[in-house]
């Protein structure tokens, strides 16, 4: 039995409903910051539990124009994760940072007891990443924000709906990053994003700086982007937001049913689950013994396994200018041995139990 990486065909082939609503929309040619992009915001900050939610055109400008609202700049350095998609270090470095990368621990997230010392005269900002659904120890990591008055931008795009002792992902630092991408847990059909705070002051400026600084039509107040979430995917986002929490709910059932199965082998590290953390398993991600043998036996089996990511992003040639020969343990560990499995809500118990019954076989055939 072959299974699946990418969902999107079930999730999208059979939404007569949402195509309705799309013809309506397109009636209306509300088509720039319309109506149905109002309704999202206000449905996405209501989600999160946020003041405001601004749609923006991906999770990468996200956190960009949220380093830009707080004045980071030329010259000014941002501390982040060494094991992170490109999509972090790219925000950073378009509005003329330098990202200052901090190993990862065994949660994938940044490990904050190392924080500390990577702060210098020059850090402007915090923005930890919550790595794959779950979380970074975001009640330790404010604390040393406030002691150094480091404003904490949180990377949650991989972290929809997550939280910590109770506190949603996205509420705990001055803003908080969404991406909205096709392969997001809550997705649309193209690129997107979306910001979240509770700052007036901020949710203003974001607003100027995703539509060219626009007051009004005819009047510019600062210099800003083209960076508007498209409101034909906020009518996308519209129909799957009522979805978000039993999409949640069904990913974190499918990997503990994972945990179960997998759990039982020895060649298998399943990361620690903190019972103070909801981990929403945008990835599922374990450690493997011969990870890359097992890798091609899945795949040889049409298990569509992958690996996130092979190449930690501090080691990438477009950041060599950055990290120098800093190197990070962790990350390069993690790169080398963990591997991720379809996790989604629409995989039936067939298909979890197929997965598992391949790697039980592969490390069976290796002795």
């Amino acid at each position: 039995m072959a299974v699946r990486y990418s969902y999107l065909r079930q999730q999208f082939g059979d939404c007569p409903e949402l195509w309705e609503e799309l013809k309506r929309f397109v009636l209306t040619g509300d088509f720039t910051l319309g109506a149905p992009l109002k309704e999202f915001e206000q449905g996405f900050a209501k989600l999160i539990g946020t003041k405001y939610a601004i749609g923006v055109n991906s999770g990468t400008d996200a956190i960009k124009l949220s380093l830009r609202a707080l004045g980071v700049g030329q010259g000014d350095e941002v501390i982040t994760a060494a094991n992170t998609f490109v999509a972090t270090v790219g925000a950073i470095c378009e509005i003329g940072a330098t990202p200052v990368f901090v190993d990862c621990n065994d949660n994938f997230c940044m490990d904050v007891d190392l924080v500390e010392k990577a702060i210098s005269e020059r850090t402007r900002a915090i923005v930890p990443v919550h790595f794959t659904g779950y979380m970074t120890r975001m009640d330790r990591l404010v604390s040393i924000a406030e002691k150094y008055s480091l404003p904490i931008i949180e990377d949650a795009c991989q972290s929809i709906l997550a939280e910590l002792k109770g506190k949603q992902a996205g509420t705990w630092g001055v803003t908080g990053a969404f991406s909205l991408h096709p392969l997001k847990n809550i997705n649309v059909w193209s690129d997107g994003g979306v910001i979240v705070t509770d700052s007036d002051e901020l949710d203003e400026k974001l607003r100027l700086l995703r539509n060219h600084g626009l007051v009004d039509r005819d009047h510019v107040k600062i210099l800003g982007y083209n960076s508007r979430l498209d409101t034909f995917q906020a009518v996308v986002g519209n129909w799957i937001l009522p979805q978000a929490r039993q999409i949640s709910n069904q990913r974190i059932e499918n990997a503990l049913y994972l945990d179960e199965g997998l759990g039982r082998l020895s060649q298998i590290g399943i990361p620690n689950r903190p019972s103070d953390m909801r981990i929403v398993f945008h990835l599922y991600s374990v450690l493997a013994q011969d990870r890359d043998a097992l890798l091609e036996f899945c795949i040889s089996r049409g298990i569509e396994a992958k690996i996130h990511y092979p190449v930690p992003i501090y080691r990438q040639e477009a950041l060599s200018s950055f990290v120098g020969s800093s190197q990070f343990e962790k990350a390069d560990y993690l790169a080398q041995n963990s591997i991720s499995f379809p996790c989604d809500q629409h995989l039936t118990t067939e298909e979890l139990d197929e997965i598992v019954q391949t790697v039980q076989e592969f490390y069976a055939s290796r002795g």
